[in-house]
């Protein structure tokens, strides 16, 4: 997916406390697209800091997200992505026609520790690598 001006695609993540999911989503997302991709992350009611064991499991696979800060939906950032993509958690967005958006059905990690955050981390990392095919199929 490509748009107009040729610039690289750009994802958002979307989770309420922009603390697990989204954070690892995002993480995933800038280290395999290898920086071919514009990749941002919010939510509506952000927390106060990123899920440490969100942080430690992707620590486990050399990915460090503890400079990571939640950061609050605007408009601007829906309106600036290609894909938007929420987390199952019932954040609702702002809808622009041409925007590719998409919903994650994933557990909820906030309160569990690395040990349950494991299985989410792996199947975030699954749809990321889907979702980099899918926008650049070229690259296969």
């Amino acid at each position: 997916m490509s748009t107009e001006t040729g610039k690289k695609p750009s994802v958002l993540f979307v989770c309420v406390h922009n603390a697990g999911r989204s954070q690892m989503a995002a993480a995933f997302l800038t280290t395999l697209s290898n920086g071919a991709i514009e990749v941002r992350s919010a939510g509506s009611a952000p927390a106060d800091k990123v899920n440490p064991a969100a942080v430690e499991a992707m620590a486990e696979l050399g990915i460090d997200m503890s400079a990571e800060i939640p950061k609050v939906l605007t408009t601007e950032a829906v309106k600036e992505s290609d894909v938007v993509i929420t987390m199952g958690c019932g954040d609702t967005c702002p809808i622009f026609p041409g925007k590719r958006y998409e919903d994650w059905e994933l557990e909820d990690p906030a309160g569990q520790g690395v040990e349950a955050v494991r299985p989410i981390r792996d199947e975030i990392k699954t749809r990321i690598e889907d979702l980099i095919a899918s926008l650049a199929p070229a690259n296969k």
